[in-house]
């Protein structure tokens, strides 16, 4: 029956209840049965990202939360020396090397009875747009910050995108066992430099060395914690009430008096937990913690659970999506190549929008235009996998992709032919024209090429009107150079030479039926290229040239970012 789609289901019923002239009423009943458990199965889904500055400690946390979730056994961090264990997000051999995360990857596990998906995204700036991409896929958003350093850039770039979305945004102050800024400080740099409110669910006492626990400020009591193995397993706690009389041989009188103190300037100052402003992303619950001891991530992990909703709607061209219809829909949201490097595969990961997944059903490929079956479905913990049956609306799942994938793509078993919002692409900052050393090589410098590119972590451009003999690459960040080069030998073992470009600014032509490209009036320093997709684009060395441009030519119109 896992084999078979749910209008295939519901057509064997009705067949069966005519023949065997079973009253209708119990067709109805388990009809209904059926899709009340699809209903419970969507409603334990909780699908969110963890965003952070580097090294703010997002892949510790994400660590962290698997190991309360049963998926690992030993929490592994990022950095450490090299018999220690690596994290379980950081699965490429370059993730592994430089101790930070250069691409997102998904994670799944159960607590609870709630089934959690988590996106850990690339902290580093120059691997922004992955987490863009990714941010699109998610229902909510855990922001990292380090308690001694704040707000920084990168948080500040991540939170926009969240805010933009409207999605509800929980954030977790992390390092607590590390000398930290003061509480009310921080929360007032978050609420100035992100314009959000805040209202913290629990509060700190103490911090580095003498970092007792946290305060909950709903139950009105204190947890301590005692750390096991160097925070690599769930550590024992301890709640005491704020009031009893040991409190003070737990914490300390001084401690305790400091506490006091900041209930008092909490209860009178701080904002007022509101469900439905959270919902609305127009409040921040802040937590306390340290993810590296494990100090307060069990108490965030289930306070998050029961503030999050189960997957939200989406909207399409035709309208809003309801998770808890019975149709199969989803949207690809990000392709990794080589995946696993024997046998050079390609998947596609999508998020589940509405209804159930079936290993091996048929779907509609919206932008292909034809009909396809689904291959290979499997469940991801970084590079390790499951082939899973069936997934539900909220879930992330890797399907095989055999070229046919791009970002954006929408698929379905409606016959609406809708489409999921596009996916932007955002505009790269770095460019350089790419040449492969060994001239035998061109097919598997261009097959390598162009699968990276799929993946979205390039973006790759071609000289106007020439072809394929010039490639010249796009990027947010130059360390995305360095990657494309360590993909290309490692993975399709070719050598490349990059020839830097001066180029920073790029342009999409929204017009090209109405212009042409060829006779656009430009400046010296304006390039005409195309994607692979034959779109006309422009690119400028200053914005000056940008605007020139543009004056000469009143019917064109240029845009800062394409959609996928």
């Amino acid at each position: 029956m896992t084999q078979t789609s749910f209008d295939s289901i519901k057509n064997v019923l009705s067949e069966f209840f005519l023949h065997k002239k079973i009253p209708r009423v119990h067709k109805i009943d388990l009809e209904e049965n059926f899709l009340a458990s699809l209903n419970d199965e969507i409603k334990r889904r909780r699908t969110f990202a963890i965003i952070s500055h580097p090294d703010a400690g997002k892949t510790t946390l994400t660590e962290k939360f698997l190991l309360y979730g049963g998926a690992i056994n030993l929490a592994g961090t990022v950095k450490g020396r090299k018999a220690t264990k690596h994290a379980v997000s950081d699965w490429m051999e370059i993730e592994k090397e430089r101790g930070i995360s250069v691409t997102s990857s998904v994670l799944q596990f159960n607590y609870e009875g709630y089934c959690i998906n988590i996106l850990d995204t690339p902290g580093h700036q120059d691997f922004s747009e992955d987490t863009y991409r990714t941010l699109m896929a998610a229902d909510s958003a855990v922001m990292v910050i380090d308690g001694s350093k704040g707000v920084e850039a990168q948080t500040i770039k991540l939170f926009k995108v969240c805010v933009m979305r409207h999605i509800p945004i929980f954030t977790f102050v992390n390092k607590m066992d590390r000398e930290a800024r003061d509480p009310f400080e921080l929360m007032s740099e978050i609420e100035e430099v992100l314009g959000i409110h805040t209202c913290p669910i629990n509060w700190p006492i103490g911090c580095g060395k003498s970092f007792k626990g946290v305060y909950d400020r709903q139950t009105k009591k204190i947890t301590t914690f005692t750390a096991a193995m160097g925070g690599q397993k769930e550590v024992a706690t301890e709640t005491f009430d704020v009031e009893g009389t040991d409190v003070d041989s737990v914490i300390g009188s001084d401690f305790h008096a400091q506490l006091r103190d900041d209930i008092e300037l909490l209860d009178g100052a701080s904002d007022e937990f509101d469900q439905e402003l959270v919902s609305a992303g127009k409040l921040s619950p802040v937590f306390f913690g340290s993810a590296l001891t494990n100090f307060g991530v069990e108490t965030f992990l289930e306070h998050f659970l029961n503030m999050t909703t189960s997957p939200l709607p989406r909207k399409t061209t035709t309208g809003v999506i309801d998770p808890f219809r019975e149709d199969f829909s989803a949207f690809v949201f990000k392709i990794q190549a080589n995946m696993n490097k024997a046998h050079r595969d390609r998947i596609a990961f999508m998020r589940i929008c509405s209804g159930k997944f079936e290993a091996g059903m048929e779907v509609n490929h919206v932008q292909g235009g034809k009909k396809i079956r689904l291959t290979q479905p499997q469940q991801l913990m970084a590079e390790s996998r499951k082939i899973i049956d069936e997934a539900y609306a909220g879930d992330i799942i890797g399907v095989f992709d055999p070229g046919i994938f791009s970002i954006g793509d929408t698929l379905c078993t409606s016959n609406e032919k809708f489409q999921f919002e596009g996916i932007p692409t955002f505009a790269p900052e770095h460019f350089a024209r790419v040449r492969q050393i060994d001239t035998m090589k061109r097919k598997q410098f261009l097959k390598g090429v162009n699968q990276i590119a799929q993946e979205g972590a390039i973006q790759i451009f071609q000289e106007f009107n020439t072809g394929m003999e010039e490639i010249i690459v796009g990027v947010v960040g130059v360390l995305q150079f360095e990657v494309l080069t360590y993909r290309l030998k490692n993975e399709y073992n070719v050598d490349v030479r990059l020839e830097q470009l001066p180029f920073e600014y790029i342009r999409w032509v929204e017009n090209p039926e109405e212009v042409d490209v060829a006779k656009i009036q430009g400046t010296s320093d304006m390039k005409r290229i195309c994607d692979l997709k034959g779109n006309p684009l422009l690119l400028f060395i200053n914005s000056w040239s940008v605007g020139m441009v543009e004056e000469r030519n009143p019917n064109l119109k240029l845009s800062e970012f394409g959609k996928n």
